[in-house]
Order: C-alpha cells, then sequence, then structure tokens
C-alpha cells in the first residue's frame, strides 16, 4: 500500500500600499521580465534567468487553469511558490513522476538539465529572500515527517543546500497535535497572514511539504488617507457593492490595448517589486484571462507610456484557499498524485504518493505605507482635467520582481468586499 504525504503552498501576501508616483529610474518601457540589477547579484541572477520563460508559462497556464475551475470568484496565488515546492519534490522523484513534475512545471528537457533547474531555483530563493530596501520578501520551504519515515540524508542535504529546507520531526499518530505545530510554523512564518492552513489530515500522512512567502511592499508614494471615500463597485450586472475607494491624481505608466480591450497602470514599489493593474473592458474579463500568456506583458510593457491620470484604485483585503491537486493533474503532473508514483529518492524503500496540495493566500491593500517627505507638495498640476481611470470593476492585479524577472503574485479581483 502507498504511503501518502500531503503537500501544502502557504502564500501570504502583504501590501501596505502607497501610491506610486514614477521617479526617473522607472523609465517608460521598462519590462518586468527584464531585471534592472543583475549585476548586484552576478552569477546568480544568470543561474535563475534560465527559468523566466518556464516559470513565466507555468504562471500564466496555472492562472487560465484556476479561472475555469472557479470562475467569477476572487483569485489570489504566488505561481513563483508552487513552482519552487515542486521543482524541491522533483530531488526525490524518479523516472516518469520526475518528468512529469518537470515538464508540468513547463520545462523542456532537451533545453535544459535537471542540475540547470535546481540551481535556479536554489538562486531564485536566495535573491528572493534579500530584496532590495523597500520591500519584505520571506521565502522558504519545510517538511514535517514522522519519526517512521527515514529520509536519505542525499535529499535532505540536497533539499537545504538548495531550497533552504527546514525539517522537523512531528507526531502524525496525534493529528490534532501534528496540525497545531504545523499550522503554528505557517503562522509564524506568514506573520499571522495565514492561519489554520491544514485540517482534518489524511491518517496515512507520514510527510508534509510545505512551501510559503511572504510579501510586504510599500509603493513609491502613498494614497492620503483623506481622498478616499466610499464608491460603487460593479461585480456584474445584478451585483453592485460599495467599495473605499483610494484616490490620487498623477503620472502613471499607461497604456490601453485594443486588441485584449483593457486599461494596464503599471505601479513600482519601493524596491524592486513592480504591480500592472489591468482593467478589462466591461464583458472583455474572459477574453484576457484565458489569453494571457508573458508575451502579453512584454508587449504592455513595451508600449506603456507616462500619463497624467486620476486614478481610482479600491482597498480590500482578499484570500484563497485551494485544493489544487486537479489543476496540476490537468496540467501533466499525474503520478505523482497515484499508486504509479516514484518518490524514492527521498525515503529509499517506502512507497509515497501525494495525497493533497493545498494552497492559501492572502492580500491587503491600503493607503498605509512609507511617507516621503515631498510627496503631497510635488504634484503635477494640470490647467485641464486628467482622464479617469477608476478600478471599478472586476480587475488583475500582477505582482513582480524584477531583480529575478518573477511573478510572484496573480490576482483577479472580481468583488473586493468578499474576503475569502
Amino acid at each position: 500500500m502507498r504511503i501518502t504525504f500531503y503537500m501544502s503552498f502557504l502564500l501570504a501576501g502583504l501590501h501596505d500600499v502607497c501610491h506610486g508616483q514614477l521617479s526617473p529610474s522607472h523609465h517608460n518601457g521598462h519590462d518586468p521580465n527584464e531585471p534592472e540589477h543583475h549585476r548586484d547579484h552576478g552569477g546568480e541572477a544568470i543561474a535563475c534567468l534560465k527559468l523566466v520563460p518556464n516559470n513565466a508559462d507555468f504562471a500564466f497556464q496555472f492562472f487560465k487553469e484556476v479561472t475555469l475551475e472557479t470562475p467569477n470568484k476572487n483569485i489570489f496565488f504566488s505561481p513563483v511558490s508552487i513552482s519552487t515546492a515542486f521543482a524541491m519534490l522533483a530531488l526525490g522523484a524518479r523516472s516518469t513522476t520526475q518528468t512529469q513534475i518537470l515538464e508540468g512545471l513547463n520545462f523542456n528537457l532537451t533545453e535544459i538539465q535537471e542540475k540547470e533547474i535546481h540551481e535556479g531555483f536554489h538562486n531564485l530563493i536566495h535573491m528572493l529572500s534579500h530584496p532590495e530596501n523597500g520591500v519584505e520578501l520571506n521565502m522558504g520551504n519545510a517538511i514535517f515527517l514522522t519519526k517512521k519515515l527515514k529520509p536519505l540524508k542525499e535529499f535532505l542535504d540536497y533539499a537545504k543546500t538548495l531550497y533552504q529546507l527546514e525539517a522537523f520531526t512531528t507526531d502524525f499518530d496525534n493529528p490534532s497535535a501534528a496540525e497545531k505545530e504545523i499550522n503554528d510554523y505557517i503562522e509564524r512564518k506568514t506573520h499571522g497572514k495565514i492561519t489554520s492552513l491544514v485540517w482534518e489530515m489524511d491518517p496515512q500522512t507520514v510527510m508534509l511539504l510545505s512551501s510559503f512567502v511572504f510579501f510586504k511592499g510599500n509603493w513609491e508614494k502613498p494614497f492620503n488617507p483623506e481622498h478616499t471615500e466610499e464608491r460603487e463597485f460593479f461585480v456584474d450586472a445584478e451585483t453592485t457593492v460599495k467599495v473605499p475607494m483610494m484616490h490620487q491624481t498623477g503620472r502613471f505608466d499607461f497604456y490601453f490595448d485594443e486588441e485584449l480591450s483593457c486599461t494596464v497602470v503599471r505601479l513600482h514599489y519601493n524596491g524592486s517589486a513592480t504591480a500592472f493593474l489591468v482593467l478589462p473592458a466591461k464583458g472583455k474579463m474572459k477574453q484576457l484571462e484565458q489569453t494571457l500568456v508573458k508575451e502579453t506583458i512584454q508587449e504592455w510593457s513595451d508600449h506603456l507610456f507616462e500619463s497624467l491620470l486620476s486614478l481610482y484604485f479600491p482597498k480590500f483585503s482578499i484570500s484563497g484557499s485551494y485544493e489544487i491537486t486537479n489543476t496540476l493533474r490537468k496540467m501533466g503532473i499525474v503520478d505523482v498524485f497515484t499508486d504509479q508514483a516514484d518518490l524514492s529518492g527521498i525515503a529509499g524503500a517506502p512507497e509515497l504518493k501525494v495525497s493533497k496540495v493545498v494552497h492559501k493566500a492572502a492580500l491587503d491593500v491600503d493607503e498605509t505605507g512609507t511617507e516621503a517627505a515631498a510627496a503631497t507638495a510635488a504634484q503635477i498640476v494640470a490647467v485641464a482635467l486628467p482622464p479617469t481611470i477608476e478600478f471599478n470593476h472586476p480587475f488583475l492585479m500582477l505582482i513582480f520582481d524584477r531583480d529575478t524577472n518573477s511573478t510572484l503574485f496573480i490576482g483577479k479581483i472580481v468583488n473586493p468586499t468578499i474576503t475569502s
């Protein structure tokens, strides 16, 4: 009989949002998939850059699958954390199981070697864990093991070295105590943002593999809370809700994509993080979410231009909890969830399979953040009223790290008043 283990992805995104006005260093047309600071990290950036197209393809393919499974609902997840954890799992996989995992992560194994993949993720984790000033970004992995399961020293050594893995011995024979230990660890690592991640664990669980990412960023300039007012948000043709809408007038990177009928506004965090706010025309969300690929982001980046705008953006908190096993199966990662799983690289003789993959994420957006001394004083006053862009119906929010070319978070906000 196969022994099952449980995988969980703990994704906490905490954004203390303060509105970003562009500084001279944020030149127009800059691509989030082209990092500005490679020279600061030397060979690390070169190693993780090899993963860029594959990780981006995985991110948007996963997004498409999730939107099909949960239509008309808020979505928020971290593709880079999911791909990192499964790459780590591939360390202990063998034969077809390993191939399916790596190909499911969109790696072409005729073009990139397994060793290069693991080295790339190692450097990616290191760079994301040491971001520039202004962004707090913590990423890590943990494994909880029953005393009965003796992992191979080689697997643990590689996983600790390449993926900064922490290992813990856990009494899974006492499910409530095991759940508390794991949930307390997650809550601590995500600064209280992710709670009660695991529950009703499979009684045959012998190992839990978890991955987490915590992000806290400040826009370059804050919204003024005094300008926040309650306004309408049109969820769909039948549903309208009231939301606190933040507002600021200033110069923003802006583009209207005629082909996809969507407005794109790019804002920068202090440090190396960047957000794309994407507002499709009413009725055009499905077209956008099913055609969004990395080349789309590239095209937007190439065509952005600085424009004086009156921007309205909602203040909101959302979270998402997903059981993503079926999603990954649709993407080709199949055997690892069945009795055909070959995870013999983890513990040698004992047969293992993954029973469940849980993914939880949270996002807060509000006015708070780092104050800039001359933030409000330096506003440009227009003679004529600038165009107004109001995010008052479903939109996308994409957060990138420019240093590593990583898609940190992808969100679809359908109803900002629903928190989970």
